[in-house]
């Protein structure tokens, strides 16, 4: 087959309690500062004694699927690989639930390992309309969810993303055509274009995740649980005038169930995760 024998006999090693240890530093870190690059992450984590290069940092934020928020080179140059969409958002007056909604993705990290979640949030009322837990960073768990809002909630005017490959992917775009969605991209590299859930993510994890111990996928589905029903429900928001979301996003209609129930839907695994990635589900799932 002309496969050489070292190749066929590597087995990944996998990673170490120290390795899981930086990113959850990073992670703490990351969310507080998004706009720190290597350099910056470097000196904080030698700072408190690790030993750590920027080309590893560099690796753990592409494990991670993070990316540090600055000015890049050449940011009118058109990505090839997808249709580019405009940013509709600049300087649009956001009047009524459902005129826009947007969604990102970021991580939860387990004790050793992590998972990915994605969630849809309604910009006027910060109504959390759908989510999913994922193992990989494939674009199926984003479409299940836009799928699911939709169902639940109706259209919205504007769906406003980041350009991953996942919102980029034709399965997902594709949703959003068929039922004439305008489409809204952020600019690459420009995270604060999707300002909202950028503050949700920081809400749920200094609120919830940081202040506990996550083991299993299962254990980090019913902590996101938890915390959606808490946002959505009994969290007041300053910017709402100390109301919470349900009460904006309804005003008076009865709301509709998620459909996300944790303990009944399955965790999204692809057959063939990111190169980057060599932990197996059982890497995360213990007996």
């Amino acid at each position: 087959m002309g496969l050489n024998r070292s190749s066929y006999y590597f087995k990944p090693k996998g990673f170490s309690v120290e390795d899981y240890a930086i990113m959850r530093r990073m992670d703490e870190i990351f969310t507080e500062h998004p706009y720190y690059g290597t350099r910056r992450m470097k000196a904080i984590l030698e700072k408190e004694g690790y030993t750590i290069g920027r080309k590893r940092i560099s690796r753990y934020y592409q494990i991670l699927g993070i990316e540090t928020i600055y000015p890049k080179m050449n940011l009118s140059r058109r990505n090839q690989a997808h249709k580019v969409y405009a940013y509709l958002l600049k300087g649009l007056e956001i009047q009524k639930p459902n005129q826009v909604w947007s969604a990102d993705i970021t991580f939860i990290r387990l004790r050793q390992g992590f998972v990915y979640l994605v969630a849809i949030i309604d910009w006027y009322s910060r109504y959390v309309l759908s989510w999913r837990v994922s193992i990989s960073l494939s674009s199926d768990f984003c479409v299940d969810a836009l799928e699911e809002a939709l169902s639940l909630y109706g259209n919205p005017d504007i769906f406003n993303t980041d350009q991953g490959v996942q919102f980029t992917s034709q399965a997902f775009v594709l949703v959003l055509e068929a039922r004439k969605i305008s489409i809204s991209m952020d600019g690459k590299g420009r995270a604060l274009d999707n300002v909202f859930i950028e503050r949700f993510w920081r809400s749920l994890k200094q609120e919830k995740i940081y202040r506990i111990e996550l083991d299993t996928v299962m254990e980090a589905k019913q902590a996101v649980k938890e915390y959606m029903d808490f946002y959505n429900n009994r969290r007041p928001h300053q910017a709402l005038d100390y109301r919470v979301p349900r009460e904006i996003h309804f005003q008076g209609s009865k709301p509709v169930e998620m459909m996300d129930k944790s303990n009944d839907l399955p965790t999204v695994q692809q057959a063939q995760p990111p190169h980057n990635l060599i932990l197996t589900r059982e890497d995360y799932i213990s007996n």
